[in-house]
């Protein structure tokens, strides 16, 4: 995989975020985390889970949260469809999603929640913050392990825009770069 364009503190996070997959014990567990985890926390999770998986990395496991609990929105829920993801769901308020990694993957479980919520690890997990709101307002994640600042731009800027769709692919395309790059050179 050739190396996503960083700038050389990008690279250093994504650095750190690969010396804290390393330095777990035989099970991994990053939570990715957000103000409202309704987009990038998603995103990023799901990214992580394919990467780990397409690497053979069956130990690492993948969670998400937020500082408040909104709705996993629906425009980040449709740049996975587009990305190949099966995407059903379940309830209205605030729906459960099942996201399968294709159509013959693994797949997991999606709500927003708070990154603390009794479905998400209380010790021993490496939290990846993924938005900078979420980053200034929780410098201190309980059970963390690791806490890992990696900030994405919010795609909810381009909401109810004709450019919605591109600018969520764009974003789920940079997260899916920089993680399955970290993964790529994991074992380096």
């Amino acid at each position: 995989m050739s190396k996503p364009d960083l700038s050389p503190d990008r690279e250093q996070v994504l650095n750190n975020l690969k010396t804290a997959i390393r330095d777990s014990q035989s099970t991994t567990r990053l939570v990715f985390i957000c103000t409202h985890n309704s987009r990038r926390s998603h995103l990023a999770q799901l990214a992580c889970l394919a990467a780990a998986r397409w690497y053979g990395h069956e130990h690492i496991t993948t969670y998400s949260g937020g500082t408040e609990a909104t709705a996993f929105h629906p425009n980040a829920v449709d740049a996975l469809k587009r990305a190949g993801f099966q995407v059903t769901s379940e309830g209205t308020d605030n729906p459960v999603y099942t996201v399968r990694l294709g159509p013959d993957g693994p797949s997991t479980g999606c709500f927003s929640k708070v990154y603390d919520h009794p479905e998400n690890p209380s010790s021993d997990f490496i939290a990846v913050m993924v938005c900078s709101d979420a980053d200034e307002n929780c410098p201190f994640v309980p059970g963390a392990r690791h806490r890992i600042s990696l900030p994405y731009d919010d795609p909810k800027t381009a909401d109810n825009t004709p450019e919605a769709a591109a600018t969520y692919d764009e974003r789920l395309d940079q997260i899916a770069r920089e993680i399955f790059w970290v993964f790529d050179t994991l074992n380096q």
